[in-house]
């Protein structure tokens, strides 16, 4: 439903602004956009194949650390973890027998698989999972947008003052902070005002709204992209590579079944003379899939490495080569 909701905004947002219709159309997201995004894909490719006017001139689209499929991006996070040395190789490969390569639909008759998943669980407990390398924050840094049940309740019990102390007193910079402070940030009187935004017309503003009826009753977008190659799109697929949330070898992964042909072999990429991560590229028919990796970052690459995004996104946009 929310892929054609999409579709439907854009037919009406360019009937609208008609002198945008013949500019060529990218479709991205982040993060959960790796479910809808594919999907509202394919519902322009439908809708333009049946003549619904305006006709949107779709080149392709583009998806950064996404979420895909439960298993393949749950399975990965324990194989990551191994090759980060955040947990053993004897637990490695007691979980890897024991569960059978399977930590995502554990039966719970198989105690040994169970016991190796919490011993993993435990161990990196103190970890951020977007970003392993960064502070781990307690409950702020761990939890992420989807989870806004418990952001809206830690909003209500929390006073600015309070955020700010946290800021300030914890002696390390924790990303996940500014998220809160946002919501404080935009519901300023006078941030509203600077931003004209006529009194009365908007509530308290959510970073993300759960009032909003949304089912994610779709767990795997991997099908969707299969059907993708059979179009003619280019797909720009990142990641950030020190994710542990959606980590980049699941991402890998599934991309393998799409059954596309090495165009050119994994190499890296550069931003001002330095690595800035490593990339391949895939082909079907009239189908082209470039894959990189972004160097230090995490979930979401463009927010660790912005500079190093903008260049990524910029040349291909450009049909340069990364």
């Amino acid at each position: 439903m929310s892929s054609a909701q999409s579709y439907e905004f854009l037919r009406k947002w360019l009937r609208d602004h008609p002198q945008y219709v013949e500019n060529n159309l990218y479709i991205g997201g982040d993060s959960y956009s790796g479910i809808p995004v594919p999907m509202i894909v394919q519902e322009v490719i439908n809708g333009n194949e049946v003549g619904k006017e305006p006709l949107l001139n779709l080149k392709g689209y583009i998806l950064g650390n996404p979420v895909t499929d439960s298993n393949y991006d749950g399975n990965a996070k324990i194989t990551f973890a191994h090759r980060l040395t955040l947990i053993s190789d004897e637990l490695y490969e007691s979980a890897k027998t024991s569960c059978n390569g399977d930590y995502v639909t554990v039966n719970s008759s198989n105690e040994q698989c169970e016991l190796d998943i919490q011993a993993v669980d435990e161990l990196i407990s103190d970890i951020n999972l977007v970003h392993v390398l960064e502070p781990f924050c307690g409950s702020l840094a761990h939890l992420r947008p989807h989870e806004v049940k418990w952001r809206q309740r830690f909003l209500k019990e929390h006073s600015q003052s309070s955020l700010l102390s946290k800021l300030n007193d914890s002696g390390y910079y924790c990303r996940d902070y500014g998220y809160e402070l946002s919501a404080v940030w935009a519901n300023n009187k006078g941030v509203r005002e600077a931003l004209n935004v006529t009194e009365g017309t908007k509530g308290t503003w959510e970073r993300c709204n759960a009032s909003l009826a949304y089912t994610k009753d779709v767990t795997s977008s991997i099908a969707f992209h299969k059907n993708l190659t059979a179009a003619a799109l280019r797909a720009l697929i990142y990641s950030g590579d020190h994710d542990l949330s959606v980590p980049h070898i699941g991402t890998q992964q599934w991309i393998g079944t799409l059954n596309l042909t090495i165009d050119s072999a994994w190499r890296a990429w550069f931003v001002d003379g330095q690595v800035a991560g490593y990339v391949k590229k895939l082909t079907g028919s009239n189908y082209a899939l470039t894959y990189a990796t972004v160097k230090g970052a995490g979930h979401v690459a463009p927010e660790y490495k912005p500079k190093e995004c903008y260049n990524m996104v910029d040349r291909w946009l450009a049909y340069y080569p990364l």
